[in-house]
């Protein structure tokens, strides 16, 4: 990852709050005028304000501080998505490299492939040096912590022709072992489960094709769910309901599919072993701004002797055990006392619900018309097909789309909810149960394949 951003702190003048301190001398902020207008209402003007670092968000005149934001991508020339017009025009890796050198964003992974045979990876976004500072916290805005221009594209992490024969990303750390610039990467990366998961199933076929990448990109299979589990089976319950829902995991293939019961009851256990460990390992006093990965806490779990003391595995098994009592307890109160009532992907458990930023504030006929939902979902934010740790699904891929370079027609993707934001019509919504099901649709390519599936022509004219 790549962090672009920073927030500086500025000591104000308290004779003049237009002056900020700067390298041992007052500067003044620069202001702008600006007018919004307002549908029934009289235009607003505004006073922005800005450092040399960016726009000031925030004026303390109490404590005589200002804050701003510094952002590597708010730099002139830096509109992001137009270096694309360059990779495409590459004709080699090292032109590609150097048109990934004007992709202006926060980081990205870009890959590359032509028809010698040779496939890339490239990181790339707007990179700041940080010689002194890590980035992760406020920091003084009075010059001592300034950043000291961009790493350049050569010096970011790449791999050419690979010797697995892929490369794959999924938000983990793909950076190389023998990599020096720390100074301009980031420190924190997600979980490597589903990256893993990416590169034991490619692993195991060398022959991928459009309907295996498709799995793939929705595969629901869980690598925590495969270490947490085998760990349950040498725990005893002594109540018959307990049993009965470890049982449901004694024979289950840690796939969280939106129909199985036995992920119903992993996720909640899964849960309440995040939110124990945590009370265990999180000082209370920083419990607010502090959380802990699954990779960290399975890592305590597998490994029980450095954090649980004296008689370490009786201990670990005894948090382990009680967890699961609570995820039934809970299951129970949330879904019913019935076993199958717990199918894991439901309205009251894993779904998608999209909610249209306005829906508060209009009439009940229109919130239907704007929301969308609930539908069932799998997954969750460890699996390669992400769909997020809460039981409403926020994150995770709307769109997606696989490419067949060979038959540009035989392309597949997805958009959810719909291509159109008018409420009223038929696109606005048409794609979105397709999604929820893991489904894909035609991306046509040759002019002839669109015309034959053409619904509606658009035609744009400048007056």
């Amino acid at each position: 990852e790549t962090d672009g951003e920073d927030l500086y702190v500025y000591d104000l003048n308290k004779a003049n709050l237009n002056q900020y301190w700067h390298k041992g001398k007052w500067v003044d902020m620069r202001s702008i005028q600006d007018s919004i207008k307002v549908k029934n209402s009289p235009t607003v003007t505004v006073e922005l304000k800005y450092s040399l670092h960016g726009p000031i968000t925030w004026i303390d005149s109490v404590h005589y501080k200002a804050y701003a934001v510094k952002a590597a991508w708010m730099e002139p020339g830096g509109a992001p998505y137009l270096a694309s017009l360059r990779i495409d025009q590459a004709t080699d890796w090292e032109s590609f490299r150097e048109a990934c050198s004007f992709s202006h964003l926060p980081g990205e992974n870009m890959i590359w492939a032509d028809k010698k045979g040779n496939i890339g990876w490239q990181a790339v976004g707007i990179i700041p040096i940080r010689k002194n500072f890590s980035g992760y916290v406020p920091i003084p805005g009075d010059g001592r912590y300034e950043w000291e221009g961009y790493l350049p594209i050569k010096d970011r992490p790449s791999a050419l022709n690979p010797k697995a024969g892929f490369f794959a990303t999924a938000n983990q750390n793909v950076t190389p072992e023998n990599y020096t610039r720390w100074d301009a990467i980031g420190y924190t990366w997600s979980d490597a489960y589903r990256g893993d998961r990416i590169n034991s199933v490619i692993s195991a076929n060398n022959k991928m094709d459009l309907s295996k990448m498709a799995a793939l990109q929705t595969d629901y299979f869980s690598i925590p769910a495969s270490k947490l589990v085998p760990i349950l089976n040498g725990i005893a319950f002594k109540d018959t309901a307990l049993m009965n829902a470890k049982n449901r995991l004694t024979n289950w293939d840690f796939v969280l599919d939106k129909n199985s019961v036995a992920a119903g009851i992993y996720v909640a256990w899964e849960k309440e072993i995040a939110t124990m460990m945590s009370a265990l390992l999180i000082p209370a006093e920083v419990k607010s701004l502090i959380s802990l990965q699954i990779s960290t806490i399975i890592q305590r779990l597998e490994n029980p002797t450095t954090h649980f003391g004296d008689n370490a595995i009786n201990q670990r098994n005894k948090l382990l055990q009680e967890a699961f009592t609570k995820a039934i307890n809970n299951l129970q109160k949330k879904l019913g006392p019935s076993m199958d009532q717990w199918v894991y992907g439901q309205a009251k458990y894993k779904h998608t619900t999209m909610e249209h930023p306005l829906s508060s504030i209009v009439s009940k006929e229109i919130k239907q018309q704007l929301n969308l939902g609930p539908l069932p979902r799998g997954g969750n934010g460890q699996t390669p097909g992400s769909t997020g740790s809460g039981d409403n699904q926020l994150s995770g891929a709307r769109f997606r789309i696989l490419i067949d370079t060979k038959d540009w027609d035989k392309a597949l993707m997805i958009n959810t909810p719909g291509q159109s934001g008018d409420p009223s019509s038929p696109y606005y919504r048409n794609l979105f149960e397709t999604w929820a099901n893991d489904q894909y649709f035609p991306a046509y390519y040759s002019k002839e394949k669109i015309k034959s599936v053409t619904k509606e022509i658009t035609v744009l004219q400048p007056h």
